[in-house]
């Protein structure tokens, strides 16, 4: 599951790409404590990298890419971390916009959203009603999100209308509960990469990620580069993906 960065600039012409790339951009303190900063300053520079992950996955094609941009466990951080992400959040939403219009790139949230400050609200509202006829490709922020809540509540609205008498039970099957999640529309997840060398998936994606492909990398997140990039996808595109069968029956 885990490789090593390496320093040539992988090709990835004719490989096959994941249509659905998701990434838990990991590290963005760790990479600030080891130069004495303020980890604040590991999330500016982490921004670079969603930056350049963003125009890459557009330009190699990738239909979507869901970026795990702040938890629902990460409100439990120091209230001056969460107001300055809360900022930097609000100021990329207006800055970017130009660019996901150039490039063709719808914006998407998913999460408890209702908890994001009013002015984060507003600024998500602006950008989703400006890109939402682009359609070179999805890119999804997941925003106060945690995947055993959006699962509670998918099963809390079905047993609200099961009670009600409007849903039987037996109508109930995983195409339809996949209609009660955040984004319905969100195909699941074809490679799951999470930076600065953790082997677990903190809650993401929990339903979307069943069949994923997982490619863990040391690199810590603002020192995610193009090439580190590109060697996560070539390895994606060398695995075989069975999905519960066997070599022989692939």
């Amino acid at each position: 599951m885990s490789a090593k960065p390496s320093a040539e600039t992988p090709n990835v012409a004719g490989l096959a790409l994941p249509r659905h790339v998701a990434i838990i951009m990991d590290g963005n303190g760790r990479w600030a404590k080891k130069r004495l900063m303020p980890r604040v300053e590991g999330h500016r520079q982490g921004a670079k990298s969603v930056r350049m992950v963003v125009e890459e996955s557009r330009r190699l094609g990738i239909r979507n890419l869901t970026l795990f941009t702040f938890s629902s466990e990460n409100w439990r951080r120091p209230e001056e971390e969460v107001q300055a992400l809360m900022r930097m959040l609000e100021q990329y939403l207006g800055s970017e916009i130009d660019l996901m219009l150039k490039n063709q790139v719808r914006l998407r949230a998913i999460g408890d959203l209702g908890r994001l400050s009013e002015e984060v609200q507003a600024a998500l509202r602006r950008a989703i009603e400006r890109t939402a006829s682009m359609q070179g490709m999805d890119l999804t922020l997941a925003l106060s999100y945690g995947g055993r809540a959006e699962i509670t509540q998918a099963a809390r609205r079905i047993a609200a209308q099961a009670k009600a008498g409007e849903l039987p039970p037996e109508n109930i099957n995983e195409e339809l509960f996949r209609n009660y999640l955040y984004e319905p529309e969100l195909p699941d997840v074809d490679l799951l990469i999470r930076t600065s060398g953790e082997n677990r998936i903190s809650n993401f994606l929990l339903w979307q990620l069943a069949y994923a492909e997982l490619v863990v990398t040391p690199v810590l997140w603002p020192d995610f580069s193009k090439e580190e990039y590109l060697r996560c996808l070539t390895d994606f595109a060398g695995r075989e993906r069975r999905f519960g069968l066997t070599g022989e029956q692939l």
